[in-house]
């Protein structure tokens, strides 16, 4: 079975499970909006404020909602003894992580479309002309959210602690993400947007030195 072939049916359990329920994907959801909400009537900031602020409260709703959709990636596949299963299956390891990460990535995604327009209208900032590079920003934040956050996810997963050292582990690693995402997200935000092409390339980079170590280190990842 082909890498693909067997991600691609590990992703379609994932995505059976949660909107059969709708559980982690609903709570992550609301947390969120409550977090962006907050923001925005302890503040109340202006136009000019928005700009300046916005962007990083924002990555740091995505962050708070990441870490909590982020967790029970791994730690749900002990109660039956799933994982134990999967490795078994005649299939590198590499499958079943990137399956994990697809579906952690469209869940969080499925949660940026929603927060991002509330977002726009709670800090009145417009999105008129910037929908489709933002998204680009998005795209390549989140990947690099999902896809780190997937491997300590797995890596975290035996702890008895794992609630605590899912955060612990991940955020010094997501630092230099955070900060050019919040820096290519600010320079769409000005009166006058323009990409930041150098912030952009880094958040490519990251990602792709990520899912690189990731395929590469993947047996050790989900060893017990």
């Amino acid at each position: 079975m082909t890498t693909v072939r067997a991600a691609g049916i590990l992703l379609g359990k994932e995505l059976r499970l949660e909107f059969r329920s709708r559980e982690l994907l609903s709570a992550t959801i609301i947390f969120a909006l409550v977090v962006v909400v907050l923001f925005s009537f302890a503040f109340d900031p202006t136009a000019a404020e928005s700009r300046r602020y916005g962007p990083g409260l924002l990555w740091i709703a995505f962050l708070f909602a990441g870490s909590l959709m982020l967790n029970p990636s791994f730690s749900r596949e002990q109660n039956n003894e799933t994982l134990d299963a999967l490795r078994m299956a005649p299939i590198s390891p590499f499958p079943i992580l990137l399956g994990k990460m697809l579906a952690n990535f469209i869940f969080m995604s499925v949660a940026e479309l929603i927060l991002v327009p509330v977002f726009a209208v709670l800090y009145n900032i417009s999105l008129a002309g910037i929908v489709w590079r933002l998204a680009l920003v998005l795209m390549l934040g989140t990947i690099g959210l999902t896809v780190t956050g997937t491997v300590f996810s797995a890596v975290s997963a035996h702890a008895r602690m794992r609630e605590l050292l899912l955060p612990l582990l991940l955020l010094p690693i997501l630092t230099p993400l955070l900060i050019a995402s919040v820096e290519s997200t600010a320079s769409l935000f000005q009166e006058q947007p323009a990409l930041d092409r150098t912030w952009v390339a880094f958040l490519a980079g990251f990602d792709i030195v990520f899912l690189t170590a990731s395929w590469l280190l993947c047996d050790y990842l989900l060893e017990e």
